[in-house]
């Protein structure tokens, strides 16, 4: 047997194609019975996919104020501030304030549709360009397909909280997907970047780890500090320095959710003078300290 080194060879035509590198990245997936859910002003570096089965969820974007319902899914992207609550035990007008319990298959839906929210959520990064579009809310029309893959991953997790096997990854993921082709094509315009203010994205994500600082990302592209700095802030509607500690948090939630590092371990991983910084920043990005957001007591 002959084993072919060139993969130009497997292809038969000279019609070269561009696909568009999505790196889909999950970072939690749950299926919950809410009692409280007075959030306010919560801002955070990842995707945020909501539905609700029975009514009295809503979500508040700058004054708008979105009554969910099990016919449409909300998409809520990276760094978009908003509020949620559940009208029917609505207490609290500032902070985060939530309390339920996780689906089990032994209970019954029926028995808690009066006086429980039935919240089915997702928190998912795309990558570089993909996570850095305009904020705000997106009502998605449930169809035929989604609401088929969405009673499958409801289903598996009243069971399976944990251990996700190969399957329920690749419908979680197809789910996620199809929602997103729902999406206007105004959504995507911000991912149109200058190729200059491109490269530096790619190394900052290369280099999260590291110090990272104006002169040495302009040195990157031969441009002076100052006129990048204009170039970066016109591209990507947001300073060079706040884009890279987005970027930081963003990542830091990432080692939360998948790894067992203390707040101290991810602030020194991440370049941080000390936990105290790190902290500042933190709440700064997303409304919370790295503490709670740990917790978990959030949705």
């Amino acid at each position: 047997m002959k084993f072919v080194k060139s993969i130009e060879l497997g292809d038969p035509s000279s019609n070269k194609q561009n696909f568009i590198d999505l790196r889909l990245r999950l970072m939690c997936c749950r299926y919950w019975l809410l009692d409280l859910w007075d959030c306010h002003d919560m801002v955070f570096p990842f995707w945020r996919l909501y539905w609700n089965k029975n009514e009295g969820g809503q979500l508040i974007h700058q004054n708008t104020v979105y009554e969910m319902d099990a016919n449409h899914i909300y998409i809520i992207p990276p760094f978009t501030s908003f509020s949620s609550q559940f009208k029917k035990n609505h207490r609290y007008s500032t902070g985060i304030h939530v309390s339920g319990k996780q689906f089990s298959h032994n209970i019954n839906e029926k028995d808690y549709l009066e006086h429980s929210l039935i919240h089915f959520f997702i928190h998912f990064n795309l990558g570089v360009p993909f996570d850095s579009v305009y904020p705000g809310i997106l009502k998605i029309e449930m169809t035929d397909y989604l609401k088929e893959r969405l009673e499958y991953l409801t289903d598996r997790l009243k069971l399976e909280n944990k251990d996700f096997k190969l399957t329920f990854n690749l419908k979680l993921q197809a789910f996620i997907k199809e929602a997103l082709t729902n999406i206007g094509p105004e959504l995507w315009k911000t991912t149109i970047i200058d190729e200059r203010v491109l490269k530096v994205i790619r190394y900052v994500e290369a280099n999260i780890e590291k110090k990272l600082k104006n002169t040495d990302m302009s040195s990157l592209i031969n441009m002076a500090p100052n006129s990048f700095a204009r170039l970066f802030k016109e591209e990507m509607q947001i300073t060079l320095h706040n884009f890279i500690q987005n970027r930081k948090i963003a990542k830091s939630c990432e080692l939360f959710e998948h790894t067992d590092n203390s707040i101290e371990e991810v602030a020194y991983n991440l370049g941080f003078s000390d936990r105290y910084h790190f902290s500042r920043v933190f709440k700064a990005v997303t409304g919370l300290t790295p503490a709670v957001y740990k917790s978990g007591r959030y949705t």
